[in-house]
């Protein structure tokens, strides 16, 4: 696009600039043409510097080293795309002159915000990726509203939208910004900020983070640093900090913990706050309100105490100031399709004598996984190992979730490779595995030539690590939040994905995965009506408004009455 402007605008100027290519023609030319030709000169001179400020020298040669070059291997031209496939798809939008649906793309803001938006500048000098346009208007959204919670769907590119905002408050002279977030993807971030800007960037983790923080404060950059390390640093001055990010802002909903007021006091302190999730509300909109609060105190105290004191259309309405968020479906018409189907599984006779035995001791926990407590006859795992090898055979990579480092162990040993069959398992990854041994792993897995197999813990992988590699995903039971299931998926299913996703659910009749898949449709339902966009206003079901002990003992209880337990020990709390 620069270089057909500057071709457009070149022309008519070089037409007219040329008498003065020499000094005789200049002296043999009329008084009109002469003077016409000495503006021309100026003109393009002044085109010239314009053009140089613009960077476009760099980016011509840039382009005839590309045009150079000898065309690639059609499995090289794959792999490329594979890696960046979302740029590819940008681009191929572009070319074909087919605009992106603005509704959707501006989150279906009110006009009024959506207008301010626009207006908003975005500069790009420090900043290394292209954005599509709802990305840059996500960018845009956040600097023109200062502090907002920026809640687009998994694999929309939330990263890359914050790291286009820090570089434009860069390039108008901010020195210091600070990005806190979980351990487990504090290596991805450091990674992100140094390949898509310009920016200085410091890890402020593990032995030395006093050391990193001392210099960060000195010589500025952009600070990444843990919630539980955040604690151990001083809250700067007002100002001080260009911009505060909140990685999975989720994780500080709850007001009483120490992480959620060390991050609280950060975003009183910084002149712009940046949260993303993709999942601001999990069980209680009173939760999502906690969230705003941290950024805009008078707009959560008019938005009332109780969950169901607004509709949703209302509630969306309300918090359109500080909340912008996009689905998938609306922005990126390229994703490749995504099915999910439900394995209801008949419990083998061992299966229900371990399934009793939980539901006699009142243990939640171990109800939820004696499916595979016996893995010489489960019926589960079975299934999976069938899903593992039909995947295996179509030459696809597998990854496997459970919300339990016990069950990852059994489907580990029951997946190992057997002789003439060298599928590779990978992990698992837990809680207890480093930060930066996680990303190895994931590097690992994707590096396989063909077929491979990733075990992960649900919150250890579900959140902030890219699986892209991945083209079939296996949970091994339901999860108790529907957000849980959908970020594991979503690590998968995202911006870059190039093939179909399937994703396999193993549910076994009759007991507690059937009352937790009712429970989470039931779940999903008030997510969907108070943070997706819905025309729909409704109250918040009481069913729903539950704490994970109540369900558990809800669940173990009405399971102990339908196989008429009268006997049995009372619910225990749940426990891993």
């Amino acid at each position: 696009a620069a270089a057909a402007a500057l071709t457009q605008r070149l022309g008519p100027l070089l037409a007219d600039a040329g008498p003065a290519a020499g000094r005789f023609r200049l002296l043999l030319a009329g008084r009109e043409k002469k003077a016409r030709a000495l503006a021309a000169v100026a003109a393009l001179r002044s085109l010239v510097a314009e053009a140089e400020r613009a960077g476009l020298p760099e980016l011509f040669a840039q382009t005839s080293v590309d045009l150079l070059r000898a065309v690639p291997s059609d499995l090289a031209a794959w792999v490329d795309f594979e890696l960046r496939s979302a740029e590819y798809y940008g681009l191929l939008a572009e070319i074909a002159g087919r605009p992106p649906d603005t509704a959707a793309a501006e989150g279906f803001l009110p006009e009024e915000i959506a207008e301010r938006v626009r207006d908003q500048r975005l500069d790009d000098t420090h900043r290394r990726v292209s954005l599509r346009g709802y990305q840059a208007f996500g960018a845009r959204f956040v600097l023109a509203r200062r502090k907002v919670i920026l809640g687009d769907e998994m694999g929309l590119g939330k990263t890359v939208q914050a790291i286009a905002v820090l570089a434009h408050l860069a390039a108008e002279g901010h020195t210091r910004f600070l990005v806190v977030c979980p351990a487990s993807v504090l290596v991805n971030w450091t990674r992100e900020v140094g390949t898509r800007s310009a920016l200085r960037v410091v890890a402020l983790h593990g032995p030395g983070r006093h050391e990193a923080y001392a210099d960060w404060k000195e010589r500025g950059g952009v600070a990444v640093t843990t919630f539980d390390a955040l604690r151990g640093f001083p809250a700067p001055e007002d100002g001080e900090v260009g911009m505060l990010v909140v990685d999975e802002a989720h994780c500080v909903k709850n007001p009483a913990a120490k992480r959620s007021q060390a991050v609280a006091l950060w975003a009183r302190r910084c002149e712009r706050g940046l949260f993303l999730t993709g999942t601001p509300m999990e069980n209680r909109v009173a939760e999502f309100r906690n969230l705003v609060r941290m950024l805009d105190a008078a707009l959560a105290d008019a938005l009332g105490e109780g969950d169901a004191v607004v509709g949703s259309v209302a509630f969306r309405a309300a918090v359109a100031p500080v909340y912008l968020r996009r689905n998938q479906q609306d922005v990126l018409t390229e994703l490749p399709s995504l099915q999910h189907t439900d394995e209801w599984e008949e419990p083998s006779a061992s299966d229900e004598d371990a399934y009793r035995e939980a539901v006699r001791a009142g243990n939640f926990m171990a109800m939820r996984r004696a499916a595979y407590a016996r893995p010489e006859e489960s019926a589960k795992l079975e299934r999976l190992r069938e899903i593992v090898r039909e995947a295996g055979e179509n030459g696809q990579k597998t990854v496997v979730f459970s919300h339990f480092k016990d069950v990852l162990g059994v489907v580990g040993e029951a997946l190992a490779p057997a002789p003439g069959e060298p599928v590779p398992v990978f992990g698992p990854l837990t809680g207890a595995v480093p930060a930066v041994r996680r990303q190895r792993i994931v590097d690992d897995f994707a590096g396989v030539l063909g077929p491979a197999v990733l075990l992960a813990q649900i919150q250890a992988a579900g959140v902030g690590l890219n699986l892209q590699a991945a083209s079939v995903v296996v949970l091994c039971e339901p999860q108790v939040k529907p957000t849980a299931e959908h970020q594991a998926v979503a690590r998968a299913h995202r911006m870059g994905q190039v093939r179909p996703v399937r994703v396999h659910r193993l549910l076994a009749t009759g007991g507690v995965d059937e009352r937790l898949v009712r429970m989470l449709e039931r779940k999903t339902r008030l997510f969907d009506a108070y943070a997706r966009r819905s025309a729909v206003a409704e109250a918040t079901p009481d069913a729903v408004d539950v704490s994970d002990l109540e369900l558990a003992r809800r669940i173990v209880e009405e399971e102990q009455e339908r196989l008429g337990m009268t006997d049995a020990t009372a619910a225990l709390m749940p426990n891993e």
